[in-house]
């Protein structure tokens, strides 16, 4: 589903959202707040390429070097350049999550997924609300294409429909966090159904914390960054520590604060503590690259 427009999400848009978990708006970024957003990723670039290991901010691929970087994630890019908190605190997108959470929108974190140009790693088969449960899960992203993102790009793609089923472990079989669900539990799922979401630059997408999504690795010659900023109702409060606890984390962005949390009343798998481990990315938890270094 698309729409070329700049205003609020309209009843039919609300209604795909609830039954398949997803919306892609396309062109909805205006190119004046493109350009401040491309501006300050590049200075991030620009940070990343003397660095020789990741950090907190900058998740880097394995390959990465200095004269040729390649960077996974910048990691809650609204700490790292003012421009990035006033898109996700000021900007239309927020205006989205509003028309799809309710009035009362609270901020929980933002990302920035590279997918670097010639091998940016795949994203496997993964629900987002595992990663950060919630009383209830009104949480959801919305992302937004800095550049076109075609077939060859990698797009993200969702499973309509997902969100309705199960909140599946995203645990191995050595009771290890792997961030994506297992293939036994990936029989469950209709995968064949999945839809890439592709559109020009400027374009918008929503996807709920519970649908099933994932991408495959990027092997053309062009980066497919992706901006994410995840926003829930106020009334929604997360029962694990933030992964990745920055200032603006729990921001009210529209609207009130909420008195009293709602709950939902299903039950969500716990991730591991990352207060007193760390965390990178999906990505390294994906490649198991955590493991590897104890």
């Amino acid at each position: 589903m698309s729409a070329n427009r700049l205003c609020c999400l309209t009843k039919s848009d609300r209604a795909f959202y609830e039954e398949n978990g997803y919306l892609l708006i396309e062109g909805a970024i205006s190119a004046v707040w493109l350009n401040r957003l491309r501006d300050a990723t590049d200075r991030l670039v620009d940070r990343a390429r003397a660095m020789t290991v990741p950090d907190s901010d900058i998740d880097l691929e394995p390959s990465h070097t200095p004269n040729a970087p390649r960077i996974r994630r910048l990691t809650q890019p609204v700490a790292l350049d003012p421009v990035f908190w006033e898109f996700a605190s000021e900007s239309i997108i927020v205006d989205v999550a509003a028309d799809l959470v309710g009035p009362n929108v609270k901020f929980h974190h933002s990302k920035l997924n590279f997918k670097w140009a010639s091998g940016g790693e795949e994203v496997k088969w993964h629900q987002d609300i595992p990663f950060y449960p919630h009383t209830n899960c009104s949480p959801l992203t919305v992302g937004v294409y800095l550049g076109n993102v075609g077939p060859e790009q990698a797009p993200m793609a969702i499973v309509p429909g997902s969100h309705h089923g199960p909140i599946f472990s995203h645990y191995n079989d050595k009771d290890e966090w792997a961030g994506f669900i297992s293939s036994k539990d990936l029989g469950q799922i209709d995968l064949d159904s999945a839809v890439p979401l592709m559109g020009p630059e400027g374009s918008v997408t929503v996807h709920s914390c519970r649908v099933v999504h994932g991408s495959v690795p990027n092997h053309s010659k062009t980066s497919r960054p992706l901006l994410l900023n995840a926003y829930s109702s106020s009334d929604a409060f997360p029962y694990t520590a933030h992964s990745t606890p920055r200032p603006q984390v729990g921001t009210i962005v529209r609207g009130e604060q909420a008195r009293f949390a709602r709950f939902d009343g299903e039950k969500c798998p716990i991730p591991p503590d990352w207060s007193k481990t760390g965390y990178r990315s999906i990505f390294a938890a994906q490649q198991d690259e955590d493991h590897a270094k104890r």
